[in-house]
């Protein structure tokens, strides 16, 4: 069955459904059709798809989230490529509809996730097991709380980045009782100074460990400044959106207990 169906970006996209050779650009995409039982229909993924471990690895690579190989792409003979507008550039997308339908989706909030996860059982024809997907992620993720601290979450270094507004791990923070000072700035995620740190008057600190991979040996480095703050590291994929949510519940509660 051929469908004209709207992507998250307004663009109608003609679709056979279900598709039979799908190209994932983006790990959320990748691990997301695997927790709905697609690994036989994923025939390309990025370098960055690495999850489900011990399983992703059997799908050909295409390059990155930036950059990939047309031809590559074009040889594989997809019938359906799903990119995210954050993960993927408007050049691959325009280039990549040239050989199969391009549906890119867009996540910036919990809400956009379930929206995610969803609209992923449309285009493949496993609703159900997208429904079930949704029901549980929100049976294990954690609700808001009522005591608000200020926390950064750090995403890079020289420059310093972190995570801005409209994004979905600044929707995680305010969910588990983190006010992000730096929710109002313009990019989605702005480049700041240890001036900017220190007049945030940060109660927390989060290190993630990806795209920028901080480590232990990185505390040091903003206790200097922020003496008063606490300095946690995170582990960055547990901030993912899809089905990454079923299994970072556990881990973002035991996080909130811990700060």
């Amino acid at each position: 069955m051929t469908d004209i169906l709207t992507d998250h970006t307004g663009r109608p996209v003609n679709i056979s459904i279900p598709p039979k050779r799908i190209i994932t650009i983006c790990p959320a995409i990748t691990e997301t059709l695997f927790a709905l039982g697609l690994e036989n229909e994923i025939v390309g993924r990025t370098k960055f798809c690495i999850f489900p471990e011990g399983t992703v690895e059997n799908v050909p690579i295409v390059g990155g989230t930036k950059e990939v190989n047309v031809e590559k792409i074009r040889a594989l003979q997809p019938d359906l490529i799903l990119a995210e507008k954050e993960e993927n550039t408007l050049e691959i997308v325009q280039a990549l509809e040239k050989i199969a339908p391009v549906f890119v989706l867009e996540v910036q909030s919990i809400e956009d996730s379930y929206r995610f996860i969803k609209t992923l059982g449309t285009l493949t024809n496993k609703e159900s097991e997208a429904n079930l997907l949704v029901d549980s992620c929100k049976a294990v993720f954690p609700s808001s709380r009522g005591q608000v601290k200020n926390a950064a979450y750090v995403i890079w270094r020289k420059p310093y980045m972190v995570v801005g507004g409209t994004t979905y791990i600044n929707d995680v923070l305010h969910t588990i009782g983190l006010h992000n000072p730096f929710a109002k700035e313009r990019s989605r995620y702005p480049a700041v100074t240890k001036e900017e740190l220190v007049a945030a008057n940060l109660d927390v600190l989060l290190l993630a460990s990806e795209p920028f991979p901080y480590q232990e040996k990185h505390i040091a480095e903003f206790q200097a400044f922020l003496p008063n703050t606490k300095i946690i590291l995170v582990e960055g994929e547990m901030f993912w959106y899809g089905s990454r949510m079923e299994k970072s519940g556990a881990y973002l509660k035991e996080l909130v207990e811990s700060i």
